[in-house]
């Protein structure tokens, strides 16, 4: 089968949540190495993903303290058209801001006043994306109806970016999405089906709790989607569209 910029998009998508469910010790780093192997040979228009492959393996590099091949996949990003400046300010990254090399490749970045609003709201959205998980847990813990619950999620910018970089973090947040709406459906699926079984082994069985649980966790759900399509990103009027250098290293707060 002969990429496309569209095929390859959607197979970094998934090697990345791959690398979100199974964790990179599991996935490894083949997957990223092939997406920029490929993206690479579609020429200009596979360039942003190409960037997007490097920025990945730069990110696990750091997360496994290697510092020369971190450096080494974010040049290659920057040069490709990475310039997610909101993402070098995780705390991942952070300790390559002393490196006279990041700071080099960091000042060749460049973006407009439009994307940038726009990295801020990925960032944000996969913060809140993970608290509402984390919360979702808590509240079914205990439940004893037999409903599954969805993750909720805001819906993905439509408007066209000034710089393909941006393209790379919309996938992030989506895998970002998809890891976590697997992860919370393969829960609610084993505790529907688990209490299912006891309600039918048990006589003992509170149907009336189940019924108040089922009714309770459709409303926060309802209260959740609600929530997140009330996130939806809106561009500011008037925003600047002209490429400028990135904010000062060290000036971006990251999202949290």
């Amino acid at each position: 089968m002969v990429d496309t910029v569209n095929s390859l998009a959607a197979r970094l998508h998934e090697v990345l949540v791959e690398h979100l469910t199974k964790g990179p010790a599991v996935a490894g780093t083949r997957g990223l190495h092939d997406i920029v192997a490929r993206a690479t040979a579609l020429g200009p228009d596979g360039t942003w993903l190409a960037a997007a492959g490097h920025s990945g393996l730069a990110g696990l590099a750091c997360a496994h303290g290697q510092t020369d091949q971190a450096i080494h996949h974010l040049d290659a990003a920057v040069a490709a058209g990475y310039n997610d400046c909101v993402a070098l300010h995780i705390a991942l990254v952070r300790p390559l801001h002393h490196d006279p090399r990041f700071q080099a490749l960091y000042r060749r970045m460049r973006i407009t006043p439009a994307d940038l609003d726009e990295f801020f709201w990925l960032h944000q959205e996969m913060q809140i994306m993970m608290r509402d998980a984390q919360q979702a847990t808590v509240d079914n813990i205990g439940r004893l109806d037999t409903g599954v619950s969805l993750l909720p999620q805001a819906p993905m910018p439509t408007r066209e970016p000034n710089t393909l970089g941006v393209l790379i973090t919309r996938i992030d947040l989506a895998a970002t999405q998809t890891a976590l709406q697997q992860a919370a459906l393969k829960a609610e699926f084993q505790r529907s089906s688990g209490n299912t079984s006891l309600s039918l082994i048990d006589d003992t069985w509170d149907y009336t709790r189940a019924r108040h649980d089922a009714w309770y966790a459709d409303d926060l759900e309802a209260r959740r989607q609600q929530a997140a399509a009330a996130r939806a990103f809106v561009e500011r009027p008037g925003v600047g569209t002209m490429l400028i250098p990135c904010p000062p290293l060290g000036s971006i707060t990251y999202p949290g």
